[in-house]
């Protein structure tokens, strides 16, 4: 029978989980269920996706600014002031941390990147760099410089300036705060010898560098709340990172024991159906904005957690390069047999047969393809379908 349709990815509609809702049971029913009432058929190979939030939810990750402000000074013995270099600009991802860390100390010097964060959240317009003889990675600006040069900062899709919202949040904690804008983590030695590295992927280089360079104390947001404990959430892998505002004093922290969860999800899935049906965990997508420049990652990673068959990369030819080179004095039919033909036996190898035919293809990690796929399908708002159930993603014009 010929198959006229490839990948397909389905927003689960889901009930709104709460702390102690057991995943392992709900989501393989909501599945079936969403089999029987759209007539679908749960094939071996499909995908369950799952967002983190629903994860940290039923397992009730949840900490306050006070649990940040106790675990923080209880780290810093007596350190009063603290530096924090490179924090990405956020009200979702970093106010409420901000305010948990000024409450502990009574100085707080924020170290800023320009003309944009880690992931790409712009203080001002790379262009206007160009029109001075500052030399972004080594230069050190004031506000009263960078306000000179560059002038009052408000992003481009929220209408924040978070250099004046940083500000008053530290403020109100009741510390004094100093911002200064510098690319090179280092540079905060030269105000405080005390630091939490605030970048999240390229965190592990700061802390080295910071270490090597002088610093006292330093530590990264994955050193707070780290510490399994009963009195509130934790995560001890990731600490801070991944975190989101989930009120106004409190956060939803990245969730924990995931493995165990994504084995028993699939487990469950084969013992109702018979199918082997992958299953992962994700949270941000890692794609990027072309309009605003945002690169989609502010999680620590895009997967906590899957099943074994979806570690690796796709093994995938270039279609449109064997079919326009190698047979492209062939006709239809049989380009398409010697297509198909070609597509079987690199499916029986470890790896494509060779690198022109599969020059081209995506060399992303499979859950980082997926943890994309399924952010765009779920959203972060009002679709109601924090479950991503995807069909014929390991297909091919051979099957």
């Amino acid at each position: 029978m010929t198959r006229f349709i490839g990948t397909i990815a389905r927003g689960i509609r889901a009930p709104i989980f709460k702390n102690g809702d057991n995943l392992t049971e709900i989501v393989p029913q909501l599945i079936i269920d969403a089999a029987n009432g759209e007539g679908f058929t749960i094939r071996d190979r499909d995908v369950i996706a799952m967002t983190e939030s629903i994860v940290a939810r039923t397992q009730g990750n949840y900490a306050s600014c006070e649990d940040i402000k106790n675990d923080l000074l209880i780290k810093l013995e007596g350190r009063e002031e603290i530096g924090l270099t490179l924090p990405i600009l956020s009200r979702n991802r970093f106010s409420l941390l901000l305010k948990g860390i000024a409450a502990a100390v009574k100085k707080v010097i924020i170290q800023l990147s320009f003309p944009a964060d880690e992931v790409g959240n712009r203080l001002f317009d790379d262009n206007l760099l160009s029109g001075t003889t500052i030399n972004p990675w080594n230069d050190v600006l004031d506000e009263s410089l960078f306000l000179k040069e560059f002038g009052k900062s408000v992003h481009q899709f929220t209408g924040i300036d978070y250099v004046k919202f940083y500000r008053e949040i530290v403020e109100d904690a009741g510390a004094e705060c100093q911002i200064i804008f510098a690319n090179d983590c280092r540079k905060i030695l030269n105000y405080t010898k005390n630091v939490i590295a605030c970048d999240i992927h390229t965190r592990e280089q700061s802390i080295a560098q910071l270490k090597a360079s002088g610093a006292e104390f330093v530590i990264g947001l994955v050193d707070i709340l780290n510490t399994p404990t009963t009195e509130h959430g934790y995560n001890e892998q990731y600490g801070l990172l991944g975190s989101n505002k989930a009120t106004e004093t409190d956060i939803k922290l990245f969730p924990r024991n995931c493995q165990s969860i994504t084995d028993k999800i699939a487990k469950k899935m084969h013992a109702l159906t018979g199918k082997t049906v992958e299953v992962m965990i994700y949270g941000d997508g890692a794609f990027k904005d072309p309009v605003g420049k945002i690169w989609e990652l502010a999680d620590p990673v895009v997967s906590p957690a899957y099943t074994p068959g979806l570690e690796g990369t796709p093994n995938e030819l270039k279609l449109k390069y064997i079919a326009d080179n190698e047979y492209k004095d062939l006709s239809g039919e049989e380009q398409k047999k010697l297509i198909t033909e070609r597509i079987k036996q690199k499916d029986s190898t470890d790896k494509a047969i060779d690198s022109k035919g599969s020059e081209g293809t995506t060399p992303r990690q499979i859950t980082d393809l997926l943890g994309s796929l399924s952010d765009l399908i779920s959203g972060s708002g009002d679709k109601g379908t924090p479950i991503v159930y995807i069909q014929g993603y390991f297909d091919s014009y051979a099957d």
